[in-house]
């Protein structure tokens, strides 16, 4: 046998060991792939649209290459510390230092080709079935047929068999054999029983506490000043959360007899604190890679929501248009029934005045009468408003007002002042979407309305609810209305607006998917490597412990415990991280992303329930296969 067959059987006798390492990779090639044959499918050589994507996804193909070095370099690292008892045994029967870098060499060469073949080669059997998924998520109005990528496969294959070269050389450069004795008797070798600060524990607490209620308190641009602080206190506060304050904890629990000695728990709690503090880092990085996944496709899918579902709450009518000076309002309106008409399509139609006042605040206000309000409010079977004689009703800012001025609060307490003298006091405040109005203003009685000064600035406003028409249809006719309004772009469709937002928005969130999952999955794989690497002396462990008499429901029971222990902990401190910034994100929109937070939250946690209990299935066979 020769050296390099010595080290192929290597890798196939350590599978179990090498598996997350190898499908992990794998899927980093494959995304990779897959974004390359995106970045080079014929659709996207021509049109704004497709220029767009491809950049957006070489850039992205770029994060997932660079994340994938680091991710390959700590897999390799945390494999080769499960190793150094077999490193020993290989020294001792003849192996020099060099041999053993030699074969790690050879070994981690072999994986990186294997997953990179079966990466491209898996890539190209799904690429139909996620370029029709694209078709639809990328909104675009090409067909992304299939086609064999070329030059996809030859940038997937160079760069990641140059990754591997590079990691290989790395590890090998890096790798330590220390002395012999030290190797042989690695897994034998006590650790000490783990000790924590009180002092950084308290800290982990209080930083923790700290960032969590600054990221709730603020709103508006303040989240923007506050985003780095609190990033930097959240993220020092779980490194002493996991190193120091979840042993603390647990040491103190180990303390209370009643929790102690009930049933099995001896056996979890005795070995929970080594566990907490040997896993400490990656329990950190799983917490914060998992975080920025959450918070990544949490804040796209709530921009999304913001950007359509916003404008279409804050615009009820199909068609609007606004006047500018020196305009023909009433052509502009017919050209807008003209091309109605020729689409064969129905639609009611309101038109009013808007005129604006200085009456004290820092803006010019609109002011509109009672009837004109209800008009538009008819037309979109919103409740009418009836304001009396010397009082008005404030209509509350938009949803949309990031700068969260609140000119509402500023209109309930300014007087509208009147040519006879008289000045009128508001006396309640609606939210209304009947007009297109960004700030608060003002619903006056008709009577009132004749008596206010000359306006600073007026216009006209027309809309129209077009009827039992599809959404093909509305996006046609809302085409045409903006093609006609190009000049000044003062009047567009609702329909077609979201259609174009969607669609230049598209790119965006596939390649934020992706890259999330890509994070997500990542930190699952290393939560197996730590589990996996301590398999050998849990088998001796729970080998030792059933001959006192551990039942096998026990013995499931005990396990399971401790693999929900470290699969979940990183994971719950990462859907909080997650719940607090996209929180945080509605404070900054001041627009309600609960639905979309709740369901990013409860994919990412049903993803990990499965990854659990698949893990946990095959993890218990392999201890009861040693007893």
């Amino acid at each position: 046998m020769t050296f390099r067959q010595f080290a192929l059987h290597n890798v196939f006798r350590n599978s179990r060991l090498y598996v997350a390492y190898f499908l992990s990779s794998m899927f980093a090639v494959m995304v990779f792939f897959t974004f390359a044959n995106f970045a080079f499918h014929p659709a996207f050589q021509e049109g704004d649209m497709p220029s767009s994507a491809m950049k957006g996804m070489l850039v992205a193909g770029g994060i997932i290459y660079v994340f994938s070095f680091f991710f390959v370099l700590y897999s390799m690292s945390a494999f080769l510390q499960s190793r150094k008892r077999e490193f020993g045994l290989l020294m001792l029967l003849g192996m020099s230092s060099r041999q053993v870098k030699r074969m790690t060499f050879i070994e981690n060469m072999i994986i990186g080709i294997f997953a990179t073949t079966f990466g491209i080669g898996f890539g190209l059997i799904f690429s139909k079935v996620i370029l029709l998924i694209a078709e639809n998520v990328l909104v675009i109005d090409e067909t992304l047929n299939f086609y064999f990528p070329t030059k996809a496969i030859l940038l997937s294959l160079v760069s990641f068999i140059i990754l591997f070269l590079v990691i290989s050389f790395f590890v090998t450069f890096v790798l330590r054999t220390k002395k012999l004795v030290q190797l042989i008797k690695s897994d034998k070798q006590s650790k000490g029983e783990p000790k924590a600060s009180i002092f950084l524990a308290i800290l982990a607490a209080i930083l923790l506490s700290v960032g969590y209620g600054v990221a709730l308190y603020v709103e508006g641009v303040q989240v923007v000043f506050a985003l780095l602080p609190v990033v930097i206190v959240v993220t020092i506060g779980t490194y002493f959360f996991f190193t120091q304050l979840s042993v603390f904890v647990i040491r103190r629990l180990k303390k209370n007899k009643h929790i102690f000695w009930k049933k099995t728990n001896m056996l979890l709690f005795s070995d929970l604190s080594f566990r907490m503090k040997d896993n400490a880092r990656t329990f950190f990085m799983v917490a914060i890679i998992s975080t920025v996944a959450f918070s990544a496709i949490g804040t796209l899918f709530g921009f999304q929501a913001y950007l359509t579902k916003g404008i279409i709450e804050a615009n009820p009518y199909s068609i609007i248009y606004n006047s500018m000076e020196d305009e023909d309002v009433k052509a502009k309106v017919n050209d807008v029934n003209k091309i109605l008409t020729e689409e064969n399509v129905k639609a009611n139609q309101e038109v009013i005045e808007s005129k604006y006042y200085e009456i004290g605040v820092d803006y010019p206000v609109l002011i509109v009468t009672a009837s004109e309000y209800n008009r538009l409010a008819k037309l979109i079977n919103e409740d009418s408003v009836d304001p009396k004689e010397n009082q008005a009703i404030v209509v509350e800012d938009h949803h949309a007002n990031i700068n969260n001025f609140k000119n509402d609060e500023k209109l309930m307490e300014t007087k509208i002042p009147l040519k006879d003298g008289k000045e009128i006091q508001a006396y309640s405040t609606i939210s209304s979407a009947v007009i297109n109005e960004m700030q608060a203003y003002y619903i006056i009685n008709d009577n009132d309305y004749k008596y206010l000064p000359e306006p600073v600035k007026q216009s006209t406003v027309a809309a129209w609810v077009i009827l039992d028409a599809t959404d093909e249809k509305l996006i046609e006719v809302g085409e045409k209305v903006s093609e006609s309004f190009i000049e000044y772009n003062n009047a567009f469709s609702i329909d077609y607006m979201v259609y174009q937002i969607e669609r230049a928005y598209g790119p965006i969130l596939f390649i934020g998917l992706f890259i999330g999952t890509v994070f997500f999955v990542s930190a699952g794989s290393f939560l197996y490597f730590r589990l996996y690497s301590d398999l050998d002396n849990d088998q001796e462990k729970f080998k030792a412990i059933t001959k006192l008499g551990l039942t096998n429901d026990e013995l499931k029971k005990v396990i399971s415990r401790q693999t929900a222990i470290l699969f979940f902990a990183p994971i719950i401190v990462a859907l909080i991280h997650g719940a607090v910034a996209l929180t945080a994100l509605k404070h900054f929109f001041d627009y309600n992303i609960v639905y979309e937070s709740v369901i990013v939250l409860s994919v990412f946690a049903f993803i990990q329930v499965v990854y659990f209990f698949i893990v946990r299935h095959f993890y218990t066979k392999q201890i009861q296969k040693a007893l």
